[in-house]
């Protein structure tokens, strides 16, 4: 047994060895190399490797893993994506009227009122907010006695809040004219009116 495995020659040795190409009747040269054992340069694009099937090159090790990181990292980032870009609700809230102003029109048997209120308006989106259009009614018994309409009124950065005044010119008038007569009672001190503002 000891000289069959003196006999084995190690790996690492055989790739030591220089490729000689044995001629004789029963060899062919190799039409590659020529039998020099190596390739030139010019013909390095043209010849094709035969590798075997169970060769481990053909079967990388992380090939799955890398799949399913890559399918991951996409569907991660499209989700950020589409939360980040995706438009959230923008808040209008009232915060109430800040000035009200009372003019009595005698000649005409009217009430005027410039009443200023002010919206606060909340962008929960991750991006600017124009408010192009800001319209506001006042009603009186359901009756519309005046309205506003505003344009281009205001941009909000992302996820912040802005206060926007306006300001609704009302007549209570005409059919209303009752209001005027209400209102200007000596013998009453306070004149309360309801309006409806939206």
């Amino acid at each position: 047994e000891e000289d069959f495995l003196d006999s084995q020659e190690p790996v690492e040795e055989v790739a030591k060895v220089p490729y000689m190409e044995f001629t004789g009747q029963d060899s062919v040269t190799c039409p590659s190399c020529q039998g020099t054992g190596r390739i030139p340069t010019e013909q390095v694009n043209e010849l094709v490797a035969l590798i075997p099937y169970s060769d481990q090159r053909l079967r990388p090790q992380r090939t799955k893993l890398y799949v399913l990181l890559s399918v991951l990292l996409c569907l991660l980032l499209s989700g950020l994506g589409v939360f980040f870009l995706f438009p959230h609700s923008v808040l209008v809230d009232d915060d109430g009227i800040k000035v009200v102003q009372v003019w009595f029109d005698r000649k005409n048997s009217a009430v005027l009122l410039a009443i200023t209120a002010t919206l606060r308006i909340r962008n929960s989106n991750f991006y600017s907010v124009a408010v192009s259009s800001l319209s506001s009614q006042v009603q009186y018994m359901n009756t519309v006695v005046g309205s506003q309409q505003l344009t281009n009124v205001s941009s909000i950065q992302p996820r912040s809040d802005k206060l926007v005044n306006f300001t609704v010119k009302a007549e209570l008038g005409g059919s209303l004219s009752y209001v005027y007569f209400f209102c200007t009672l000596p013998k009453v001190k306070v004149h309360n009116i309801v309006i409806l503002m939206r």
